[in-house]
């Protein structure tokens, strides 16, 4: 039977005794192309023996956005949620209390916000140590992450990113513009539209690692090799995320200043001192990118006491999904008031417009 395990990290030790240059470039690339592809079978492998290739709570999702608190056991993620959703989530002075998913509701600006509190995860979670290849696995639905790390031991910051990219999640990063496009004859064509780290022999060394021969690549963004291979796989997350230091009540000021530059930490908290907690769920409306728009029946005011939270970039498809089940179906027209429109009440007959923060909505339907 092939150790994976074992050859990922001959792999890996390779990559690190190789001094990375213009001229190891394409050698590293393609190192890593071999890792990743022996870390998907090793994944196929593992849902063969369980009857499955999926993982994880099941969690129903409610409210304008899913917020994930993700941290080690006793970073205080539960006293966190306590706080600042009025959950029920048990706290303990003793690791993993969280033994399943417990949701809170924080309501905020007119926006209704879940936050889930899972257990907290250890080295070695994205294998499958403790509850971790479930806790990670609950990421796929969150709408951002909250690392909540204990200013006491930030050594578990670079443990939690590592694990989070084992589990094919990208955190505060945007998917690279990278198209490739298979084809019958003609090699591997690469076109560009901006500079990147990543040459051209490497791009077709990773490539052929990959069984691509033939296929015609277009560039958009700038990446490096890591990406580009994250693009081949097609199989990333990418999904915000806010770092958080907790229990800053229990180090001086001095301390929390070393520690908070150490890991490029957002937010220092205290739950029991109430320390950053408005700071906190400000920068969660904001991290959700949430804009308002109000709805209007015909012939009646809007109501603007109770707005649609809805991200930033919607469009009217959006709204009526948001809606009613039906409206998409139904749809005859809208009629549009706010910054979206050149004229009030504009009317529009397709459903692709896209809305801005405070636009008022008139839907007509069949």
């Amino acid at each position: 039977m092939v150790d994976y395990n074992k050859d990922i990290k001959e792999l890996e030790d390779e990559i690190k005794k190789t001094k990375y240059n213009k001229a190891t470039q394409g050698h590293i690339g393609k190192i890593k192309a071999k890792i990743a592809m022996l870390k998907e079978k090793q994944d196929q492998r593992v849902g063969k023996k369980t009857g499955s290739s999926s993982y994880g709570f099941t969690v129903r999702k409610s409210g304008d956005g899913t917020v994930l608190l993700l941290g080690f056991p006793s970073a205080g993620k539960s006293t966190l949620l306590n706080v600042i959703t009025g959950a029920d989530s048990q706290v303990a002075a003793y690791a993993f209390t969280t033994l399943t998913v417990v949701p809170g509701m924080l309501n905020y600006k007119q926006a209704k916000i879940q936050i889930l509190d899972v257990p907290g995860i250890v080295s070695g979670a994205a294998s499958g140590r403790g509850r971790g290849r479930e806790v990670l696995t609950v990421i796929q639905n969150a709408d951002l992450v909250l690392i909540v790390v204990d200013v006491t031991t930030p050594d578990h910051y670079p443990a939690i990113l590592r694990e989070v990219k084992e589990a094919n999640i990208r955190l505060n990063q945007r998917k690279p513009e990278v198209y490739i496009k298979k084809k019958g004859i003609g090699g591997i064509n690469i076109g560009r539209t901006v500079p990147t780290e990543i040459d051209d022999d490497t791009i077709k060394e990773i490539m052929r690692e990959f069984k691509f021969v033939n296929a015609d690549i277009l560039i958009r963004s700038s990446l490096n090799v890591d990406q580009f291979i994250d693009c081949i796989e097609n199989n990333k997350k990418y999904v915000p995320a806010i770092i958080c230091l907790t229990k800053a009540d229990m180090v001086s000021a001095t301390e929390i200043k070393k520690v908070k530059k150490q890991i490029g930490a957002d937010l220092v908290l205290s739950a029991h001192e109430n320390i950053g907690i408005d700071e906190l769920k400000e920068m969660i409306f904001e991290k959700l990118d949430f804009m308002r728009i109000y709805m209007k029946e015909p012939r009646k005011e809007a109501d603007l006491n109770e707005p649609m939270i809805i991200p930033h970039g919607s469009t009217l498809q959006n709204v009526c999904n948001k809606t009613h089940k039906d409206f998409i179906k139904k749809f005859r027209f809208a009629r549009i008031w706010g910054k979206s429109v050149k004229f009030p009440g504009q009317q529009f007959q397709r459903l692709n417009h896209v809305l801005q923060d405070g636009d008022i909505v008139e839907i007509h339907i069949r």
